[in-house]
Parts: structure tokens; sequence; C-alpha cells
């Protein structure tokens, strides 16, 4: 187990990343003022240097504005798809658990169903029946990742029916629906939450898997996913930046966001925080 300075560091390192990408993609594109998508074959495949710090790609694009853009483009879709498959598990998981009985068997068995198949393979049924854009990718995203929102959620509340202000609200005459609502959603509230925040690397690397394979967004518009697909012809040639770069702003934002969330976690279960420490 890491000490606490360790951690400190962690969470440091992951707030300054995160925090600079969101600077980056809410900043860069209006200070700039250049099209992303403007074509200059006589600055073909460049490599990194002062006026193009990650080069430029095969038809001369400076890459740099394409994966700011992209960046943006893939936060956009994770944190549109972790918001909606947070509030569908959210509430399928409080009804289960609440309603009880039969209804709670149904419904998580309809779970188990949906979690039997694969979410990439899931993920592109749904999004084949689309055109390609950025909210079919957002669809099918959320409603491949809610079902691990819905067990934390009615875990979290089959736990907290026996809670003696739970019995004290029914003995006032309090409605189900009534300490469902103001009672169980917002005890929950927190578990969800930090399950929203670490479906958004999750849904950021799928949006990516399903541009990769040219089932995602338009080819034209910059992704990461895209990126990293249209440079693998470039890659063979022996150009390695139109491929590094891109790679590089999946993995470190999404790491610097699970970072954050590791230690939320933390923060909402001290006791297994300390259990770990012995």
């Amino acid at each position: 187990m890491a000490d606490p300075r360790t951690r400190r560091l962690r969470l440091w390192s992951s707030a300054v990343i995160t925090g600079a990408v969101l600077l980056a993609v809410l900043l860069v594109p209006p200070i700039v003022q250049l099209d992303e998508q403007a074509v200059d074959l006589s600055l073909k495949l460049l490599p990194p240097s002062w006026e193009h710090p990650f080069g430029t790609d095969d038809v001369g694009r400076d890459l740099l504005l394409r994966c700011v853009y992209g960046l943006r483009i893939s936060l956009l879709v994770g944190l549109a798809a972790a918001l909606v498959a947070t509030v569908i598990g959210t509430a399928v998981g409080a009804a289960a658990a609440s309603l009880g009985g039969w209804t709670d068997r149904v419904v998580m068995r309809l779970v188990d169903a949906f979690a039997s198949v694969p979410h990439l393979l899931l993920g592109i049924f749904i999004v084949a029946m689309f055109r390609p854009g950025v909210w079919p990718v957002v669809v099918s995203v959320a409603l491949t990742h809610w079902l691990s929102t819905a067990r934390i959620v009615r875990s979290e509340v089959l736990s907290l029916r026996s809670r003696p202000f739970v019995d004290a609200a029914i003995s006032g005459g309090a409605s189900r629906w009534r300490v469902t609502v103001a009672h169980l959603l917002p005890a929950v509230l927190p578990q969800a939450g930090l399950a929203a925040v670490l479906m958004v690397p999750h849904a950021m690397w799928h949006e990516s898997a399903l541009s990769f394979l040219g089932l995602g967004l338009p080819s034209h518009q910059a992704s990461l996913g895209n990126l990293v697909q249209s440079a693998r012809s470039s890659l063979l040639a022996g150009d390695w930046w139109p491929t590094l770069f891109p790679g590089l702003l999946l993995i470190v934002p999404t790491l610097a966001i699970a970072g954050l969330a590791g230690a939320w976690r933390d923060r909402l279960n001290p006791r297994r925080r300390s259990e770990l420490m012995l």
C-alpha cells in the first residue's frame, strides 16, 4: 500500500493533468481560431518542431490542434455517456431494490442478461443502426455501461433499507415512493457520482474503439480514435508522431481522471482504506 505522501502526489498530479486538459479543450480552439480541417500538402508529415509541436499529418494539418479537438470530442462523449448511463443505472437499481420481491429478481436477471453480451459487440450493434455522429456514440456507450451502476445502487439501497431512519420514516406513514426519493436516493448519490466519474475514462476508450473501427464518428471529424485510425499508414512508413500523440492524449487524461476517482473512492470508504493500510 502506498504511503500518504505518495497518494497525495498522485492526487495532485491527477488534478493538475485533468485541469490542464480541461483548460486546453476549453481555451485553445477559441484562442487559436484556426481551422483544424485546413489542408496544406506542402506541410505533409512534418516531424515535431517549434512551429508544429506535434508535427503534421498526411495532408499537412497541424496535429496539436487536431489532437485538442479530438480530445474535446472524446471528453464530450465520455461525460455525456457517463451522465446518461448513471441516470439509467441509478433509476433501475433504486427501483429494483425499493420494490423488492419478484420485480427485483426480474430486473436483476435482465441486467445479468445484458451483462453477458460483450460491451463492444453490443455497442457496435447499437451504433450501426444510426448515421455516424456524436450522439449515436453517446447512446451506444450509455446503453452498454449502466449495468455496473445499477448493481452498485441496488446493493446500497438494500443495505440502507434496514437502517433505523428508514424504519422511522415508514412508521411515520411515508409511502414507499417518498422513502425512496427523500431518503434512499440522496444517500446513494455519492456512490452513483463516483461510478459516473469512473465511467468517463471507460466511455472515452469505448468511443475511441468504435471510431477506430470506423463505426463511431465520421472519418473527417477529429476524435482520438479517428486520429489513431488514420495514422496507421503513416506508422507503417516510419512516421511515428501521428500515432504517438493522439495515443498519449487518450491514455494520460484517462489515467488522471481514474486517479481522481480513486482518491474520491478512498474518501467515501475510509474503513476500506484503513484496512488496506494495516
